[in-house]
């Protein structure tokens, strides 16, 4: 068993305390908030199950806690993660990774002279679904992939330290980054609006990778709440709808046959559509944030690196810094 100790107890601390404490593998030892309010939230739900402090650094220098969970806002987490690796625990820490490319690689050599393992909470790829595409395309049954698009909209919540794009389309990017191996784009282009927020609140971001390309939608301003992602193959396209009560997985057997020949008049090729079969496979339901913590306890005993780990945040950074820069010029 891990002990393990949670700093953060505001908008998904709560979501991280309770997949904790349900969790036999892990003992959620205390629980941190400098926010009183939210302390006695967490109390009126584990009563004197669990510890409450109001100072992380009581949670360092606790020898018994062997990890740390940091669920605070983005632009804090470098602060509390080194502390953290200097105090000899392990990390598991919320996405963004950092606010900074610097601050993600120090953490990650930091880590590495350590031996200590972080775990970014990219959470989409323990999602059993996103687990379920991910073997059609190793098993070439969706063929050659031509086109991956996320889109995750909703109306708020608006936050302050990072842009929608920071916030919503980082799912998108770990999903295609687990999707294509860590394939990395060789092209970023991005439009963005600030409304209501010094950040942008509304962002398209377009990524060209080699054979095939990405399109993510994020946006804090829409009448809709959508978390969609499709992924076309040259044999079979996907889409997961995760929004959907039941069948949120749809594999469709379409695709684009090309004809080519002398006999063909006027044209050097033609293409025919085939339509074929949908069909919607049963996907046993697992809690993605679960199987996300589940993986960090097996990282810590088996002592192997995550696949969300700082190696794979620091790809996803490089592309949101450089689509700021495109948003920019």
């Amino acid at each position: 068993m891990i002990n393990i100790g949670l700093i953060g107890f505001g908008y998904w601390g709560p979501n991280v305390a309770k997949n904790l404490f349900n969790n036999p593998k892990y003992k959620l030892d205390t629980i941190c908030d400098y926010d009183n309010s939210r302390l006695e939230k967490a109390k009126s739900i584990y009563i004197k199950q669990v510890n409450y402090e109001s100072d992380y650094k009581v949670l360092l220098e606790n020898k018994d806690i062997d990890a740390i969970a940091i669920a605070v806002e983005t632009s804090g987490h470098y602060k509390i993660a080194k502390d953290a690796l200097l105090a000899g625990k392990h990390i598991y820490v919320e996405k963004p990774f950092t606010s900074t490319l610097e601050e993600a690689k120090e953490l990650r050599d930091l880590a590495s002279e350590l031996g200590l393992i972080i775990h970014v909470d990219h959470i989409m790829i323990f999602h059993p679904i996103i687990q379920k595409i991910k073997s059609l395309i190793d098993s070439g049954e969706l063929g050659e992939i031509l086109y991956i698009e996320g889109i995750r909209l909703n109306l708020g919540q608006i936050k302050k330290d990072v842009s929608a794009m920071w916030d919503l389309a980082v799912h998108d990017l770990s999903i295609i980054d687990y999707l294509s191996d860590g394939e990395e784009p060789f092209y970023i282009s991005a439009i963005g609006e600030k409304i209501y927020n010094p950040k942008e609140s509304l962002v398209f971001l377009s990524l060209r990778y080699k054979g095939f390309i990405g399109h993510i939608q994020s946006s804090w301003v829409s009448p809709l709440k959508e978390r969609k992602v499709v992924v076309a193959g040259t044999k079979k396209m996907v889409v997961f709808d995760d929004m959907k009560i039941g069948e949120k997985l749809m594999i469709y057997d379409k695709g684009v046959n090309v004809i080519s020949g002398e006999s063909i008049e006027y044209l050097d090729y033609a293409v025919k559509i085939r339509e074929g079969d949908i069909l919607i496979p049963y996907i046993p339901q697992e809690d993605a944030l679960y199987n996300s913590l589940d993986h960090f306890l097996e990282c810590i005993q088996e002592k192997r690196q995550s696949i969300s780990g700082p190696n794979q945040a620091i790809r996803l950074l490089n592309i949101l810094y450089q689509a700021d820069k495109s948003m920019n010029k």
